[in-house]
């Protein structure tokens, strides 16, 4: 008789680290954040903490408006982000992806990544330095006479968007890199071939290949934008409002962290469902192209 051993194989032991953290850093905090979300109290604290929906509902029945003008901040903000990175990063991209000079492309490569290796901090307090009252843009702009008051470059969604775009288009253009390179170039010369123009070689051709990286790209900017604290609330002051700045409040000022868990939940199902559109979307485009 044979004993049957189940011993983990080698592939297992090697995703076992990465099921570890993600376990640990996602699916646990969140379930802490879920379930606080639901509770008058700290359950473990309070022993009289009982079970509610009045968090969510005092989001939903939100007669002032702060809470939905937040969400809806966070997801404008979080919009214009991910298109201006798409139009800046798949120019860059492309022009990347078809380089034939290595040195070219390693130089370009590491411009890109180059403000990743700055902090968010520091990224963020020198665009304040240029977008300031007092800053480059309108000490210059004044300094020629063309302005004779400050341009409200800052402490604005218009601020916020651009320190952001600026710290995401890194990983819209590594995200596009990969995919557009993949694509044969032998294809967008067969389409010229037949006929058809640069252009509507690179619209019939490149873009429709392309899309699983727009997709992922997009997606990741998205994420990023919308789960972003430190730059909304240095760049837009207090004219802008998102989400995790709500959150932030309510945990570290009013000393709510159950409403905050119930922000957070409600931030996460918002941007599934518009992860989930997107993804269809998408991909009801890519069949249409390919068909």
């Amino acid at each position: 008789m044979t004993v049957v051993s189940h011993r983990p194989s080698p592939i297992a032991w090697l995703i076992a680290p990465a099921v570890l953290l993600f376990v640990l850093f996602f699916v646990l905090p969140f379930g802490v954040m879920a379930v606080m979300s639901v509770y008058s109290g700290n359950p473990v604290t309070n022993p009289n903490a009982f079970l509610t929906t009045r968090h969510y509902e005092r989001f939903i029945f939100d007669t002032a408006g702060i809470f939905h003008d937040s969400l809806w901040a966070t997801l404008r903000i979080g919009l214009v982000t991910t298109v201006v990175s798409l139009l800046i990063g798949y120019p860059l991209a492309h022009w990347m992806a078809r380089m034939q000079s290595r040195l070219g492309h390693a130089l370009a490569l590491m411009a890109v990544i180059a403000p990743l290796l700055t902090g968010i901090v520091v990224r963020t307090f020198a665009w304040m330095t240029i977008l300031q009252d007092k800053g480059v843009i309108n000490t210059t702009l004044i300094g020629l006479g063309l302005i004779q008051k400050p341009l409200p470059l800052m402490y604005n969604e218009f601020g916020t968007v651009v320190a952001l775009v600026h710290i995401y288009v890194p990983f819209m253009v590594l995200t596009l890199i990969g995919v557009i390179g993949r694509i044969d170039e032998r294809l967008e010369q067969a389409a010229r071939s037949l006929g058809a123009g640069r252009l509507r070689a690179f619209v019939e051709v490149t873009l429709p290949l392309s899309l699983p990286g727009i997709l992922a790209g997009s997606l990741l900017v998205f994420a990023l934008a919308i789960s972003a604290y430190v730059t909304p609330s240095l760049m837009g002051g207090t004219d802008v409002l998102t989400l995790p700045m709500l959150i932030a409040q309510q945990v570290g000022t009013s000393f709510n962290p159950n409403f905050a868990g119930a922000l957070g939940v409600i931030l996460l199902a918002v941007c599934l469902v518009i992860v989930i559109a997107y993804n269809r979307i998408l991909a009801q485009l890519s069949g249409e192209q390919l068909a």
